[in-house]
């Protein structure tokens, strides 16, 4: 018979025959034990099913990473994918390293974690965690994966946004920050039983407006958060050189399109792989009804939205094209981005509403996505890959759709004193998207409020923008001693300038060089001078000592003629070496 276990390692076979085997036992205590050891059984099998569950879930997420990183890839520029990937492996390492250390904390610390027995009072508020620090004194290991996962995708958005032209410092500060503090205190307030927006919190601040917010897998935690953040950063940045030029006195915008319409489908249909872990992973659980429907309700959703946005977003594209050219253009980056916008606006609802309204939601959010990229070119900001449409714009109505297409019945599975649902089933009752409206607000002041100073910041110091220079030959040169940039045909580059930038960035990086050089040589003959103008005076006689410090000037002469012979060693060095480093 395969050996079970209790948590203190005892067999639960074993303990079972010893209990049954007690002569004392009667019949009805015989069943009672017989009753408890298999109780005992079932508990570690569920909690054993569940924590795999879990883990699946967030591996799922986590890939989620390579999506990203192939869909920026495929819409970058050649030179820039080494920079582009490097951003992206960041955003993995330095939100592992904020939400390991502070993050989660502040998100969950001193409070009950989903499925743990409750230790804090469910009604008590509070607005940032204070206890695990570093993960301590928890076991939730895999629940703390799951989110680290979240923390990552809210991070990850900005990456593509700030493509082609953000230093590479300014980017690992920024993932950092996001998740170490701005994101856990979002995650709190909504997803907490604390909170003081959370629908799981007896006693939240808009207990007299309705449960609270609702966002079952992170549409407005995550994704707003981190559309949000991009815009900010984008606005601040500024756009890629030449991407916006004044023609006859208009604005006129310019194509940059990516090198590699391959790898933004593969990042798209891994993301939409990644995005059931991100749904249906939101349950935390699948060992009971209630969370087994919600999990196959909230896969099926994710499939019919991302559908209706890539449908939707390619034939109204193609339809005004035709109106505006006569001529009928399917244009493959409007689906891609469709999908994944309809894939962002059911996040919000994904386990509560009908497959009906799954597909309207993914429909809405097709037209969404067109019109922000649209807002975004009239108001020359630069989005590289379309994530502030796709993730802020989106994540908004996806908010804004849980308060209206929520089905009663299905909220009441995890939220059993709930009386109403979306608008359109009560009508006469639009408490819950009050509570929608509240959240959005108070997302978009508390991230507003620490990254414009944030990324103002940054600019201000000079660490955000790349150099002008570097910006035109291509990050991968500049940062990663790439030579795509050498070898791309570039449609918006003329040729010759091309070589003329290069040129003029390498002559500058050896003058660079040449002037580290003679800043070490000069540093080493001041400290040769200092040295052998100490010992010249020690050797003169003391009676002496109070006359040459009184004359400065012969000082200085002794340590400068000292010297002549080393400098001019130098310079001969530096003659046969040539301008090599």
């Amino acid at each position: 018979m395969t050996s079970l276990y209790f948590p203190g390692g005892t067999p639960v076979y074993a303990k079972c025959i010893s209990a049954l085997s007690s002569p004392n036992l009667t019949t009805d205590e015989r069943q009672d034990e017989i009753l408890q050891c298999l109780g005992s059984t079932l508990d570690e099998t569920m909690s054993g099913v569940n924590t795999f569950y879990l883990i699946y879930a967030a591996s799922l997420v986590f890939y989620m990473q390579a999506g990203f990183a192939m869909l920026c890839a495929g819409s970058v520029r050649l030179k820039n994918v080494q920079n582009t990937m490097m951003k992206n492996l960041l955003d993995a390492c330095g939100a592992s390293l904020g939400y390991y250390s502070v993050g989660f904390a502040f998100a969950w610390g001193s409070s009950n974690l989903p499925g743990q027995q409750s230790t804090v009072d469910s009604s008590s508020t509070s607005f940032i965690g204070t206890t695990n620090f570093f993960l301590t004194e928890t076991d939730e290991k895999a629940f703390f994966l799951f989110q680290y996962a979240f923390a990552a995708t809210s991070a990850t958005v900005v990456v593509g946004t700030l493509a082609e032209r953000c230093q590479m410092v300014a980017y690992l500060c920024y993932s950092v920050f996001l998740t170490s503090f701005v994101y856990p205190v979002v995650v709190r307030s909504i997803w907490n039983t604390e909170g003081f927006l959370s629908s799981h919190n007896d006693d939240n601040s808009i207990s007299d407006v309705g449960v609270g917010v609702i966002d079952f897998s992170g549409g407005l935690v995550v994704h707003v958060t981190g559309g949000l953040t991009a815009l900010i950063a984008a606005y601040i940045l500024g756009p890629r050189k030449g991407r916006f030029v004044e023609v006859d006195g208009k604005w006129e915008c310019r194509d940059f399109p990516g090198h590699s319409v391959a790898l933004k489908v593969l990042g798209t249909l891994i993301l939409w792989f990644g995005w059931y872990g991100f749904s249906t992973g939101s349950t935390y659980f699948i060992t009971t009804t209630r969370k087994a429907f919600l999990a196959q309700n909230a896969a099926v959703n994710t499939t019919l939205a991302a559908a209706g946005g890539t449908m939707t977003s390619l034939l109204v594209n193609a339809w005004l094209v035709e109106r505006h050219t006569g001529e009928t253009e399917f244009n493959l980056s409007d689906a891609l981005f469709g999908c994944l916008s309809g894939l962002v606006s059911i996040t919000n609802g994904c386990a509560y509403v009908d497959s009906w309204a799954a597909f309207i939601i993914g429909m809405v959010s097709g037209i969404i996505y067109l019109g922000g990229t649209k807002l975004l070119v009239k108001a020359r900001i630069d989005d590289a890959v379309d994530a502030i449409p796709t993730h802020m714009f989106c994540g908004l109505w996806g908010t804004v759709a849980v308060g209206l297409f929520a089905v009663p019945d299905y909220l009441r599975m995890t939220h059993e004193d709930i009386e109403y649902g979306g608008w359109f089933y009560n009508v006469d009752n639009g408490r819950l998207l009050g509570c929608q409206m509240i959240g959005i607000l108070f997302v978009v002041g508390w991230v507003s409020a620490f990254m414009l100073p944030f990324f103002g910041l940054l600019h201000y110091l000079g660490w955000l923008r790349a150099d002008r220079l570097e910006e035109i030959v291509g990050l991968d040169i500049s940062y990663h001693g790439g030579i795509s940039g050498r070898t791309q045909s570039d449609d918006n580059d003329d040729d010759a300038s091309r070589q003329e930038h290069l040129d003029a960035y390498f002559e500058r990086k050896r003058l660079r060089r040449e002037s580290s050089r003679n800043n070490l040589r000069r540093r080493v003959i001041d400290r040769l001078t200092d040295s052998l103008h100490r010992q010249d005076v020690s050797m003169i006689p003391s009676e002496s000592n109070e006359n040459i410090n009184n004359t400065p000037a012969a000082s200085e002469e002794v340590g400068r003629d000292s010297v002549i012979s080393s400098e001019d060693t130098w310079q001969s060095n530096a003659d046969v070496g040539g301008n090599h480093p």
